[in-house]
Protein backbone atom coordinates (compact mmCIF):
# COMPACT_ATOMS: atom_id res chain seq x y z
CA UNK A 1 0.00 0.00 0.00
CA UNK A 2 1.26 3.31 -0.97
CA UNK A 3 -0.12 6.23 0.43
CA UNK A 4 -0.34 9.83 -0.58
CA UNK A 5 -1.35 13.66 0.14
CA UNK A 6 -0.25 15.34 -2.92
CA UNK A 7 -2.38 14.65 -6.13
CA UNK A 8 0.87 15.54 -8.45
CA UNK A 9 2.94 12.77 -6.42
CA UNK A 10 0.54 9.83 -6.48
CA UNK A 11 -0.17 11.06 -10.54
CA UNK A 12 4.05 10.24 -10.62
CA UNK A 13 3.82 6.74 -8.97
CA UNK A 14 0.76 5.36 -11.68
CA UNK A 15 1.40 2.82 -14.64
CA UNK A 16 0.59 4.50 -17.57
CA UNK A 17 -0.30 0.62 -18.77
CA UNK A 18 -3.63 -1.00 -17.76
CA UNK A 19 -6.70 -0.11 -16.21
CA UNK A 20 -7.10 2.79 -12.98
CA UNK A 21 -10.20 2.01 -10.50
CA UNK A 22 -10.84 4.91 -8.09
CA UNK A 23 -13.12 4.16 -4.70
CA UNK A 24 -13.53 7.41 -3.71
CA UNK A 25 -14.54 7.53 -0.05
CA UNK A 26 -15.33 9.95 2.58
CA UNK A 27 -13.24 7.53 4.99
CA UNK A 28 -14.40 6.08 8.41
CA UNK A 29 -14.43 3.01 6.37
CA UNK A 30 -16.17 0.09 6.62
CA UNK A 31 -17.46 -3.75 5.11
CA UNK A 32 -18.83 -1.97 2.47
CA UNK A 33 -16.14 0.90 1.36
CA UNK A 34 -14.55 -2.78 1.44
CA UNK A 35 -16.39 -4.54 -0.59
CA UNK A 36 -15.91 -1.87 -3.28
CA UNK A 37 -11.97 -2.06 -3.05
CA UNK A 38 -12.07 -5.58 -3.26
CA UNK A 39 -14.57 -5.65 -6.86
CA UNK A 40 -12.24 -2.63 -7.89
CA UNK A 41 -9.18 -4.66 -7.35
CA UNK A 42 -10.47 -7.39 -9.25
CA UNK A 43 -11.44 -5.27 -12.35
CA UNK A 44 -8.02 -3.22 -12.38
CA UNK A 45 -4.63 -2.76 -12.81
CA UNK A 46 -4.02 -0.78 -10.61
CA UNK A 47 -6.51 1.23 -8.14
CA UNK A 48 -6.69 4.34 -5.87
CA UNK A 49 -8.95 4.84 -3.01
CA UNK A 50 -9.52 8.24 -2.18
CA UNK A 51 -10.16 9.75 1.50
CA UNK A 52 -11.33 12.85 1.91
CA UNK A 53 -13.89 14.36 3.97
CA UNK A 54 -15.47 17.04 1.19
CA UNK A 55 -16.41 20.40 2.83
CA UNK A 56 -18.12 21.85 -0.45
CA UNK A 57 -21.09 18.85 0.20
CA UNK A 58 -22.06 19.64 3.54
CA UNK A 59 -25.03 21.71 4.37
CA UNK A 60 -24.75 22.22 8.34
CA UNK A 61 -21.26 23.40 9.33
CA UNK A 62 -22.12 20.78 12.66
CA UNK A 63 -22.18 17.77 10.89
CA UNK A 64 -19.22 18.38 9.44
CA UNK A 65 -17.37 18.83 12.18
CA UNK A 66 -19.02 15.76 13.72
CA UNK A 67 -18.34 13.57 10.54
CA UNK A 68 -16.45 10.87 11.81
CA UNK A 69 -12.45 10.78 11.03
CA UNK A 70 -10.21 8.28 11.90
CA UNK A 71 -7.03 7.89 9.12
CA UNK A 72 -4.78 5.88 10.96
CA UNK A 73 -7.93 3.61 11.67
CA UNK A 74 -8.59 3.36 8.05
CA UNK A 75 -5.37 2.91 6.66
CA UNK A 76 -5.34 -0.23 8.64
CA UNK A 77 -8.17 -1.17 7.22
CA UNK A 78 -6.74 -1.45 3.88
CA UNK A 79 -3.34 -2.36 5.05
CA UNK A 80 -4.27 -6.14 4.09
CA UNK A 81 -4.70 -4.95 0.40
CA UNK A 82 -2.01 -5.46 -1.98
CA UNK A 83 -0.35 -2.55 -5.14
CA UNK A 84 -3.43 -0.74 -3.24
CA UNK A 85 -2.88 3.38 -3.51
CA UNK A 86 -4.71 5.80 -1.18
CA UNK A 87 -4.97 9.77 -1.51
CA UNK A 88 -5.51 11.31 1.47
CA UNK A 89 -5.30 14.99 1.12
CA UNK A 90 -5.46 18.48 2.63
CA UNK A 91 -8.33 21.20 1.23
CA UNK A 92 -5.46 22.67 -0.31
CA UNK A 93 -4.32 20.10 -2.62
CA UNK A 94 -7.90 20.00 -3.63
CA UNK A 95 -9.10 23.13 -3.92
CA UNK A 96 -7.60 26.52 -4.80
CA UNK A 97 -11.00 28.03 -4.31
CA UNK A 98 -13.51 25.89 -1.21
CA UNK A 99 -16.67 26.60 -3.79
CA UNK A 100 -18.59 23.97 -5.58
CA UNK A 101 -19.36 24.27 -9.19
CA UNK A 102 -23.03 24.78 -10.11
CA UNK A 103 -24.47 22.16 -12.84
CA UNK A 104 -27.06 21.38 -14.78
CA UNK A 105 -29.22 17.50 -13.24
CA UNK A 106 -32.06 18.46 -15.15
CA UNK A 107 -34.62 17.58 -12.14
CA UNK A 108 -32.58 14.60 -10.79
CA UNK A 109 -31.43 17.54 -7.87
CA UNK A 110 -34.75 18.79 -6.89
CA UNK A 111 -36.46 15.63 -5.45
CA UNK A 112 -35.48 13.67 -1.95
CA UNK A 113 -32.13 14.48 -0.77
CA UNK A 114 -32.07 17.66 -3.27
CA UNK A 115 -35.36 19.12 -1.29
CA UNK A 116 -33.21 18.25 2.19
CA UNK A 117 -29.88 19.34 1.69
CA UNK A 118 -29.52 22.64 -1.10
CA UNK A 119 -26.20 22.75 -3.11
CA UNK A 120 -25.18 18.62 -1.41
CA UNK A 121 -25.34 17.66 -4.96
CA UNK A 122 -23.28 20.38 -6.55
CA UNK A 123 -20.44 19.78 -3.21
CA UNK A 124 -20.60 15.96 -4.43
CA UNK A 125 -20.03 16.44 -8.19
CA UNK A 126 -17.48 19.27 -8.14
CA UNK A 127 -15.18 17.36 -5.71
CA UNK A 128 -15.72 13.65 -7.42
CA UNK A 129 -15.29 15.61 -11.16
CA UNK A 130 -11.94 17.34 -9.73
CA UNK A 131 -10.69 13.13 -8.39
CA UNK A 132 -11.93 11.90 -12.08
CA UNK A 133 -10.00 14.60 -13.69
CA UNK A 134 -6.95 14.40 -11.52
CA UNK A 135 -6.39 10.48 -11.97
CA UNK A 136 -8.36 9.74 -15.44
CA UNK A 137 -9.58 6.26 -14.08
CA UNK A 138 -11.18 3.88 -16.30
CA UNK A 139 -13.65 2.34 -13.74
CA UNK A 140 -14.73 4.33 -10.55
CA UNK A 141 -16.91 2.58 -7.90
CA UNK A 142 -19.91 4.22 -6.04
CA UNK A 143 -22.41 1.90 -3.24
CA UNK A 144 -25.99 2.09 -4.64
CA UNK A 145 -27.39 2.98 -0.63
CA UNK A 146 -26.48 6.49 -2.12
CA UNK A 147 -28.66 5.68 -5.11
CA UNK A 148 -30.13 9.12 -5.88
CA UNK A 149 -26.11 10.57 -5.59
CA UNK A 150 -24.68 7.58 -7.76
CA UNK A 151 -27.29 8.99 -10.43
CA UNK A 152 -26.18 12.11 -10.10
CA UNK A 153 -22.63 11.19 -10.80
CA UNK A 154 -23.71 9.32 -13.74
CA UNK A 155 -25.40 12.60 -15.34
CA UNK A 156 -22.52 14.44 -14.52
CA UNK A 157 -20.20 12.18 -16.24
CA UNK A 158 -22.75 11.85 -19.33
CA UNK A 159 -23.59 15.32 -19.55
CA UNK A 160 -19.53 16.25 -19.30
CA UNK A 161 -18.08 13.85 -21.56
CA UNK A 162 -15.85 12.46 -19.17
CA UNK A 163 -14.45 8.97 -19.91
CA UNK A 164 -14.99 6.84 -16.98
CA UNK A 165 -17.44 3.71 -16.29
CA UNK A 166 -19.16 4.43 -13.38
CA UNK A 167 -19.99 1.20 -11.49
CA UNK A 168 -22.79 0.72 -9.27
CA UNK A 169 -22.36 -2.40 -6.06
CA UNK A 170 -24.55 -3.37 -3.87
CA UNK A 171 -25.31 -1.71 -0.62
CA UNK A 172 -23.93 -3.88 2.11
CA UNK A 173 -26.14 -4.71 4.98
CA UNK A 174 -25.72 -5.20 8.66
CA UNK A 175 -26.93 -8.40 10.33
CA UNK A 176 -30.58 -6.84 11.09
CA UNK A 177 -30.84 -5.40 7.53
CA UNK A 178 -29.24 -1.87 8.07
CA UNK A 179 -27.58 0.05 5.69
CA UNK A 180 -23.45 0.18 6.67
CA UNK A 181 -23.08 3.88 7.42
CA UNK A 182 -19.90 5.70 8.72
CA UNK A 183 -22.94 7.99 10.16
CA UNK A 184 -24.29 4.51 12.27
CA UNK A 185 -21.27 5.01 15.40
CA UNK A 186 -23.43 8.08 16.27
CA UNK A 187 -26.00 6.00 17.42
CA UNK A 188 -26.56 5.13 21.18
CA UNK A 189 -27.77 0.83 21.52
CA UNK A 190 -31.55 1.96 21.87
CA UNK A 191 -31.39 4.26 18.32
CA UNK A 192 -29.21 1.50 16.94
CA UNK A 193 -32.16 -1.14 17.81
CA UNK A 194 -34.69 1.16 15.82
CA UNK A 195 -32.18 1.78 13.44
CA UNK A 196 -32.52 -2.06 12.42
CA UNK A 197 -36.31 -1.95 11.87
CA UNK A 198 -36.06 0.86 8.77
CA UNK A 199 -34.57 -1.75 5.92
CA UNK A 200 -38.24 -3.93 7.52
CA UNK A 201 -40.13 -1.35 6.10
CA UNK A 202 -38.55 -0.92 3.18
CA UNK A 203 -39.12 -4.77 2.41
CA UNK A 204 -42.68 -4.78 3.64
CA UNK A 205 -43.66 -1.58 1.47
CA UNK A 206 -42.20 -4.25 -1.79
CA UNK A 207 -44.30 -6.75 -0.66
CA UNK A 208 -47.18 -4.51 -0.58
CA UNK A 209 -46.64 -3.26 -3.84
CA UNK A 210 -45.91 -6.40 -5.32
CA UNK A 211 -48.88 -7.70 -3.98
CA UNK A 212 -51.09 -4.58 -4.23
CA UNK A 213 -49.58 -2.59 -7.14
CA UNK A 214 -49.69 0.33 -5.27
CA UNK A 215 -47.98 3.75 -6.69
CA UNK A 216 -47.10 5.10 -3.00
CA UNK A 217 -46.61 4.28 0.50
CA UNK A 218 -49.63 3.84 2.32
CA UNK A 219 -49.93 6.36 4.80
CA UNK A 220 -50.29 3.76 7.86
CA UNK A 221 -47.13 2.81 7.23
CA UNK A 222 -45.45 6.50 6.93
CA UNK A 223 -47.73 6.89 10.64
CA UNK A 224 -45.84 3.31 11.89
CA UNK A 225 -42.53 4.97 11.17
CA UNK A 226 -43.43 8.13 12.93
CA UNK A 227 -44.56 6.90 15.95
CA UNK A 228 -41.45 4.97 16.51
CA UNK A 229 -39.34 6.43 19.61
CA UNK A 230 -36.44 8.99 18.94
CA UNK A 231 -37.14 8.48 15.08
CA UNK A 232 -38.56 11.72 12.05
CA UNK A 233 -39.46 10.70 8.73
CA UNK A 234 -38.26 13.05 5.79
CA UNK A 235 -39.52 11.02 2.76
CA UNK A 236 -40.53 7.44 2.26
CA UNK A 237 -41.49 7.28 -1.75
CA UNK A 238 -41.53 4.86 -4.58
CA UNK A 239 -39.73 6.19 -7.18
CA UNK A 240 -38.01 6.30 -10.77
CA UNK A 241 -34.77 8.42 -10.67
CA UNK A 242 -34.54 8.51 -14.37
CA UNK A 243 -37.35 10.22 -15.16
CA UNK A 244 -35.68 13.60 -13.93
CA UNK A 245 -32.49 13.03 -15.67
CA UNK A 246 -32.53 12.64 -19.74
CA UNK A 247 -28.86 10.57 -18.92
CA UNK A 248 -30.06 8.40 -16.95
CA UNK A 249 -30.83 4.16 -18.16
CA UNK A 250 -34.37 3.58 -17.04
CA UNK A 251 -33.58 1.18 -14.10
CA UNK A 252 -37.18 0.45 -13.15
CA UNK A 253 -38.86 1.53 -9.39
CA UNK A 254 -37.64 1.97 -6.57
CA UNK A 255 -38.57 2.96 -2.68
CA UNK A 256 -36.90 5.47 -0.84
CA UNK A 257 -36.74 6.62 2.97
CA UNK A 258 -34.65 9.03 4.36
CA UNK A 259 -35.06 9.66 8.65
CA UNK A 260 -33.84 11.06 11.67
CA UNK A 261 -33.11 8.42 14.53
CA UNK A 262 -31.74 10.62 17.27
CA UNK A 263 -29.29 12.97 15.94
CA UNK A 264 -28.19 10.60 13.45
CA UNK A 265 -29.76 10.83 9.72
CA UNK A 266 -30.45 7.37 7.56
CA UNK A 267 -30.82 7.08 3.90
CA UNK A 268 -31.66 3.79 2.48
CA UNK A 269 -33.48 1.93 -0.61
CA UNK A 270 -33.99 -1.19 -2.30
CA UNK A 271 -35.07 -1.90 -6.12
CA UNK A 272 -38.63 -3.08 -6.71
CA UNK A 273 -37.97 -5.52 -9.31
Amino acid sequence: MRVFSSNKELLKSINNHGLIGIVPTMGSLHDGHLSLVRRALNNNDQVIVSIYVNPTQFNNKEDLKAYPRNIDKDLEKLRDFKDLIVYTPSDNDVYSKMTSKDYDFDELDKVMEGKYRPDHFNGVATIVEKIFKMFKPNNAYFGEKDFQQLSIIKTMVKKLGIKVNVISCETIREADGLAMSSRNEHMTKGERLIAGKINKFLIKAKEIYKNKKIDKIPVSMIDEINNLKNCKLEYFEIDNLSKYSSSLIDEGDRIFIACWVGKTRIIDNIKLK
